[in-house]
């Protein structure tokens, strides 16, 4: 009896043994690996039901069999306890809106014509399927719901004038009409070439499913909201002699009814509610005031301060809420009781919800910490919804209770795969003792002494930030044995109007600095190999990228996507004339300044730096002629370089296959010139 016992006892500890091991294995995570990227799921715009029972949101997800990403529909039971996806086509469903009684969901969607445009389609929440409720040639790009549910404000773009037009196949199909310029500003990134059509108010009766223009003429208008009793709509429009030369949007209102005339409610000199910012006008919960976010004086475009601002819906004098916080203020949205007023503030490496008290400007954080949080919206019980990202976790919807509860858990089975590095804060001091703040990124396999190649990373804009959000790319690199660094240099926004606007008309001087700053650190530290350095960014990352090499031999590999260096050969190339003559002027007038900016081109024999040129072919914003010189400019000087273009691409690379290859690319470029690191090679 005793050996059998003992027998019995062994063959169980050996099951025991067996079954914790797997249990280990099972839970044992992993590093990030390129595939991972399309398997993230993003989510965003979240909405409440008028009821608060209810949270719709958008998710959007990869296809690698099209090679095209799809947006969906979903909504989330706000306990957290359901969530259902309300849209399933090979199509793109957004912009979700719940009607006044809870009982819809309008979205917009070009799911059977893509030659009308996106429509607007509704959908009972009950469930059956969606119903397409407008065919309005040209398309729908906005819509909001009138208080009484009857009708909609749509933002309806003129119709092309070929569209519809038949053509005939083989020798007799007719030729594209020529392009027909006749405009100051005159192309733009995805738009293309601009001509004459401008998008316009339209109402939209949901009974007879009739939509009438409500603002004929040629202006531009946006972001309708309509006021709590319904009898109007305040809009955002450029106006003037010839607008295409100014940024100066200001608020206007009109009477929901046709034939009526708009009514100019600010006069500021600058941009109120900038399409661009995603802010639209808030209507008080009296319908007397009319919330808006006012940008700072036009000759400094993108570099002035937001800020949260208040005018009486009759007209008269605005007023800044909180004029002494230097801070970007989007998002505004009236608290039930109209003493308050909750919006986004950008804040040094981080986004927050706050809430604003009209009288004295007192600015509570809703929720605040290392988070960046990008959307939100209101019930009418009082109730909040977030869009929120930390560095380890990418966007997801948030209930916000006594702190911030998940709603949306759409990345939550892969997150429990993947092994994250740990991302940290730093400062350090620049070469004129400018105190910079940024990120640090150590190696999943990191060991204490041990040097470590390193990528300094390099943020668009300029006026933008790095923040405490998930950032795919760099747990790619730390999953590779990388070091990654990341400034926010001068020209960075979350640190008021001056640190943004210290790099007016001279790119490339203190943000220069202030990124090798960040390398300096690192290497101070003893944590990044001071023989293996790379450097990378998009866009003005990566213009800022060939400000660096051409200054500094010390990189040895450099990736830079969609940049420009002969600044000179932008104007009237890309889309930004109006901000390049209001920050450089121009080029016959103010020469000097613009060979300053031109410098990385100019001087493109100090560059030694192995660097990968990457660009869209269709890209306006920053057009690939720019990335081309540089390579043509490197390529004669026979230094080692390359030229990636994608086809059929703007300045957002969208193709999956094209993502997946643009960061591969990234991957083998360094590895091929820093040294590949032991865990990159393993992961082959």
């Amino acid at each position: 009896m005793i050996p059998s016992m003992f027998v019995r006892l062994a063959v169980l500890a050996v099951f025991v043994a067996l079954a914790v091991n797997a249990f280990a294995v099972a839970a044992e995570k992993r590093p990030v690996t390129l595939d991972d990227f399309h398997a993230l799921q993003k989510v965003a715009d979240p909405q409440v039901s008028p009821d608060g029972a209810w949270v719709a949101y958008s998710v959007r997800t990869t296809d690698l069999k099209r090679d095209k990403q799809t947006t969906d529909v979903w909504m989330t039971s706000w306990d957290g306890t359901r969530a259902i996806q309300l849209t399933s086509t090979p199509d793109n469903e957004h912009h979700a809106r719940w009607s006044p009684d809870g009982q819809y969901l309008a979205f917009l969607s070009s799911r059977t014509s893509e030659e009308d445009g996106e429509q607007v389609w509704l959908m009972n929440r009950a469930g059956g399927e969606a119903t397409k409720i407008t065919e309005i040639k040209g398309g729908v790009s906005d819509f909001a719901w009138s208080p009484d549910g009857k009708r909609m404000a749509l933002v309806v773009q003129d119709p092309d004038p070929d569209a519809g037009e038949s053509e005939k196949k083989g020798a007799e199909k007719k030729a594209p009409r020529p392009i027909v310029i006749d405009r100051f500003y005159f192309k733009e990134d995805k738009s293309g070439y601009l001509d004459r059509k401008r998008q316009h108010l339209f109402l939209f009766d949901l009974a007879t499913r009739k939509a009438e223009c409500l603002t004929p003429g040629n202006y531009h208008e946006s972001l309708p909201a309509w006021s709590p009793d319904g009898s109007s709509i305040a809009f955002v429009s450029k106006r003037g002699a010839d607008f295409d030369r100014h940024s100066n949007h200001d608020i206007y209102v009109i009477e929901a009814k046709l034939g009526a005339t708009p009514r100019q409610l600010t006069t500021f000199e600058g941009a109120d509610c900038d399409p661009d910012w995603e802010s639209r006008p808030a209507w008080s919960p009296d319908g007397r005031s009319i919330a808006y976010v006012q940008g700072g004086a036009s000759k400094l475009i993108f570099y002035a301060t937001h800020q949260l601002a208040v005018i009486p819906a009759a007209g008269g004098v605005a007023k800044l809420v909180s004029p002494a916080l230097d801070r970007n203020m989007v998002q505004p949205r009236w608290a039930a009781d109209g003493k308050s007023i909750y919006c986004i503030i950008e804040d040094d490496g981080a986004r927050h919800l706050a809430k604003v008290a009209l009288a004295g400007g007192k600015v509570d954080r809703v929720l605040a910490g290392r988070r960046n949080t990008t959307g939100f919206d209101l019930a009418r019980d009082g109730k909040i919804a977030i869009l929120d990202s930390t560095p380890h976790q990418p966007p997801e919807v948030y209930a916000l209770d006594s702190g911030a509860r998940p709603l949306s858990r759409q990345n939550d089975k892969l997150l429990e795969q993947l092994k994250l590095a740990t991302v940290d804060e730093i400062r350090f001091k620049s070469a004129d003792d400018t105190e910079i703040h940024g990120f640090m990124v150590k190696p999943l396999d990191y060991q204490a002494g041990k040097k470590y190649p390193t990528i300094l990373r390099i943020h668009g804009g300029p006026v933008s930030q790095f923040s405490n959000e998930f950032y795919f790319d760099w747990q790619l690199y730390a999953a590779k044995g990388y070091l990654v660094v990341a400034a926010n240099p001068r020209g960075s926004s979350g640190r008021g109007e001056a640190f943004a606007k210290a790099i007016y008309a001279d790119w490339g001087n203190l943000d220069r600095q202030d990124v090798l700053a960040a390398v300096d650190h690192v290497v101070a530290q003893g944590l990044a190999d001071p023989a293996r350095l790379g450097v990378g960014g998009w866009s003005y990352g990566a213009m800022l990228t060939n400000y660096v090499i051409a200054s500094d031999t010390r990189f040895k590999a450099a990736v830079s996507g969609a940049g420009s260096s002969n600044i000179l050969a932008s104007y009237g190339t890309d889309m930004y004339i109006r901000e390049y003559e209001a920050e450089l002027g121009t080029p016959w007038g103010n020469p000097d300044a613009w060979m300053r900016v031109s410098y990385p081109f100019l001087h493109a024999d100090r560059i030694v730096t192995p660097t990968l040129f990457l660009c869209g072919e269709k890209d306006f914003n920053v057009p690939l002629l720019n990335s081309e010189q540089m390579y043509q400019a490197l390529s004669s000087l026979g230094r080692d370089t390359q030229l990636i273009i994608y086809p059929g691409q703007f300045h957002e690379i969208t193709r999956p296959s094209y993502q997946q290859d643009r960061a591969q690319r990234y991957l083998d470029w360094y590895g091929k010139y820093l040294g590949e690191t032991p865990s990159a090679a393993a992961s082959r």
